[in-house]
């Protein structure tokens, strides 16, 4: 491998949100195709579960409309596993309706990303929203990727370096106060941010969503979690992370 690798950037608007696949190696053009189609996986996977869509499929079911279908089956039965992995934290029928979606960002990008493992020896990094999913070969330095001040986007408070593995974060600095806490039914906003990293997309998503419906003492059960540390940002500035955490300051 060249000392400076030729990399590639492609990006898209899926789900709400810029959605980006950075490769890198002796010829990223090649990659195009595997792109390609993690975005129409990612186009499928919105059609299915989106909350905002009235003929998603999600929404066809919540009305009677559609029977439950493998997918359909296949995440429900996964959100009933978060709840009990978080003692309840993580409920996608905590809201008005039935909402998957902490759980869905996760899944549809851990599973689109199995085109971009096909890629060989090819570095590359999947963003979607802000939930990362990386992978860099040997050869090849580690990813780094930022995470952001909530409270002032334009500054990264950690930079994460990862080989293989996930960065999901969630909590009101962009999306307001979108997350509900499931005792209350009320929304959550005690934490300001909470970014998890792990093996696993779809789990790092789940954490974080629950630590941010759970508040500032999600840490403490985070630091539980097995092979997962987080970084939390509370509602009043306050930052606590994991004791395993050692990303790099800024």
């Amino acid at each position: 491998m060249s000392a400076v690798m030729a990399r590639r950037a492609w990006v898209e608007q899926i789900m709400g949100f810029p959605v980006s696949v950075h490769v890198r190696g002796d010829d990223p053009d090649s990659a195009e195709r595997a792109v390609a189609t993690v975005f129409a996986e990612l186009r499928a996977a919105d059609a299915a579960f989106s909350t905002y869509l009235d003929d998603s499929d999600l929404s066809r079911w919540e009305r009677g409309e559609l029977p439950l279908t493998t997918e359909l089956a296949a995440v429900v039965a996964l959100c009933e596993v978060a709840r009990e992995r978080t003692d309840g934290w993580f409920d996608p029928r905590s809201g008005p309706r039935y909402d998957p979606s902490g759980l869905v960002k996760g899944w549809a990008v851990q599973r689109a990303a199995r085109h971009l493992t096909r890629l060989g020896e090819y570095g590359w990094c999947l963003n979607a929203g802000g939930d990362v999913l990386v992978h860099a070969p040997e050869g090849q330095p580690e990813w780094r990727i930022g995470v952001e001040d909530p409270y002032d986007p334009g500054r990264l408070i950690h930079v994460v370096s990862l080989r293989d593995g996930a960065v999901a974060t969630s909590g009101t600095a962009h999306r307001g106060e979108h997350i509900i806490d499931p005792r209350t039914r009320r929304p959550a906003t005690r934490v300001r941010a909470v970014t998890v990293v792990g093996p696993d997309l779809l789990w790092s998503d789940v954490y974080a969503t629950a630590a941010a419906a759970r508040g500032p003492s999600a840490i403490e059960w985070l630091d539980g979690v097995d092979g997962y540390e987080a970084l939390l940002v509370t509602a009043l500035g306050a930052v606590r992370v994991t004791s395993k955490w050692k990303q790099e300051a800024m």
